[in-house]
């Protein structure tokens, strides 16, 4: 029989003698087989992170060096690359053709004039269509005509100058403001040589009218679209807090309207001695379409509050002028002069020590404190005899008024009235600052009677002005229905004017 055993290394296997006689007999294994069994038990790649710096661990660090060193000492390299084949490059014509047809971008084939030619398939129109109907809009300019807006819409200048002299017809050309949207509608033309003709046109003329002008039975008719306005005035009232132009315009006013309530209540008061407890109140004319526009007018109540001081006005036109009155109906009809700028007066007329110069001087006017950039007006109506720089007077304005009066303004930041304009009184004509010799910003404000220089306090700027009878009788009934509005209060809206929509047309142009 045969035995197995197990030298250790590995297993050998041992062919023992059948003979009985003799027992068995043992066969050792060959050395290959030994080796072969030796190197199947050696752990060629071991784990590095297990049994760190044990043998088997430094065999396979050394293993792994080995493969590496023997990766990077037979690696090809990267300096020789493989050649291969590449197409020849094409000639110029053939890349501006290839570059004009191809698909990206398209604009390509816009220097060359080529462009992608039409197939046998392809069956030219004999007549391109067209809409039969355009509808667009046009806006009127600043200074631009009625006419010429529509011929620039496409209108032909015949029908153009037809349709102006019907509208002109129901309201004057002139009184239809610049930006106006006019929204043209161009029907069908005989033919391309020929404008389209104007079948539809519609636009407003006024706040409180629409026009809108149609092609009935071949003829062009105008027809009259009222508009509903509710005409009840808007009442503004609040504190003054830091500052009564900005807690004003806070409160909605809009500015040019601030600014006419400011020089009302100037007239009364010293601006800048308004307390911050004391209460303004405003009342403008106002009015709101059905639509839903809105459109602010002019200032029509002023009012202040400080305390047991009370400052109402109301602006009334007496002979023609509109003034400010009192609640009394005693008002102030502007005299000779008026004040130039609002500010506090810092220096008088007469002999002084200059306070740059340092030594005593006339001095020919006086001096209202401002801060830089505050409005200057003219003090009276006139003529501008010079307006530029002028030696220590800086930039400087010359007046020349009737009554062989003149006035002058000096240490402007800027100026802007010119030499040779006629103003207004009221009319701005520059801007406080330092410029010339000035020790910080304010008005130099000078009055000259024959040439010679006056104390400008020396006149008187102002007279009054009272109301009697029936023209104090409706005085008193406008103040009392302003003083009934409610502050803040929206006017409702006014009820739409059916009627009105369906007014007859005016007459027509063909």
């Amino acid at each position: 029989m045969y035995q197995r055993q197990d030298f250790g290394f590995g297993s050998a296997v041992a062919a023992l003698d059948r003979t009985p006689a003799f027992g068995r007999r043992v066969v050792t294994a060959s050395p290959l087989d030994r080796v072969h069994d030796h190197l199947a038990n050696i752990e060629l790649v071991p784990d590095l992170g297990h049994r760190i710096g044990s043998a088997v661990w430094w065999r396979g660090l050394a293993t792994l060096g080995a493969l590496c060193t023997a990766a990077m000492a037979l690696s090809p390299g990267f300096s020789d690359a493989i050649p291969g084949a590449t197409p020849a490059p094409m000639r110029p014509a053939a890349w501006e053709n290839a570059r004009a047809l191809s698909i990206a971008p398209l604009a390509w084939g816009g220097d060359t004039g080529r462009r992608m030619a039409a197939t046998e398939l392809v069956q030219p129109l004999t007549d391109t269509p067209e809409r039969p109907s355009i509808q667009l809009s046009a806006t009127i300019g600043q200074g631009d005509g009625f006419a010429r807006v529509l011929q620039r819409a496409g209108v032909g200048a015949d029908e153009a100058k037809a349709v102006a002299a019907l509208v002109g017809g129901v309201v004057p050309l002139t009184d239809i403001a610049a930006g106006t949207r006019l929204d043209v509608h161009l029907g069908r033309r005989p033919d391309r040589n020929q404008p389209r003709p104007l079948d539809g046109l519609g636009f407003r003329a006024r706040f409180d009218l629409k026009l809108a002008v149609e092609r009935i039975d071949g003829t062009l008719r105008v027809r009259r679209i009222p508009i509903a306005v509710d005409d009840t005035p808007l009442r503004i009232r609040g504190s003054v807090g830091s500052s009564l132009y900005r807690s004003a315009r806070a409160a909605g006013a809009p500015a040019k309207v601030v600014e006419a309530y400011l020089k009302a209540i100037a007239t009364k008061t010293a601006v800048e001695s308004i307390g911050s407890a004391a209460t303004f109140d405003i009342i403008v004319a106002h009015r709101r379409a059905e639509t839903g526009e809105t459109e602010t007018g002019k200032l029509l109540y002023a009012g202040l509050s400080q305390g047991k001081r009370q400052v109402r006005l109301l602006n009334w036109e007496e002979n023609g002028r509109a003034q400010w009155f009192d609640t009394s109906g005693i008002g102030e009809r502007k005299g000779l002069m008026a004040r130039p700028v609002t500010g506090r007066q810092t220096s008088s007329f007469g002999m002084r020590m200059h306070p740059l110069l340092g030594y005593s001087r006339m001095h020919q006017g006086i001096d209202f404190g401002a801060p830089t950039g505050t409005p200057i007006y003219a003090a009276a109506d006139g003529v501008v005899s010079f307006s530029g720089r002028h030696g220590g007077h800086g930039n400087y304005v010359r007046i020349n008024h009737s009554g062989n009066i003149g006035t002058g303004y000096a240490h402007m930041s800027r100026i802007v009235a010119r030499n040779g304009q006629r103003v207004r009184q009221g009319q701005l004509i520059g801007y406080v600052g330092s410029t010339g010799l000035s020790t910080g910003p304010h008005l130099h404000y000078e009055l000259y009677r024959g040439g010679r220089p006056v104390n400008p306090l020396s006149v008187k700027f102002t007279s009054t002005a009272q109301l009697a009878g029936a023209e104090l009788r409706a005085f008193k009934a406008q103040l009392g229905r302003l003083m009934a509005l409610r502050p803040g209060e929206r006017a409702r809206a006014p009820a739409t004017a059916t009627a009105a929509v369906t007014a007859n047309a005016t007459e027509g142009a063909d």
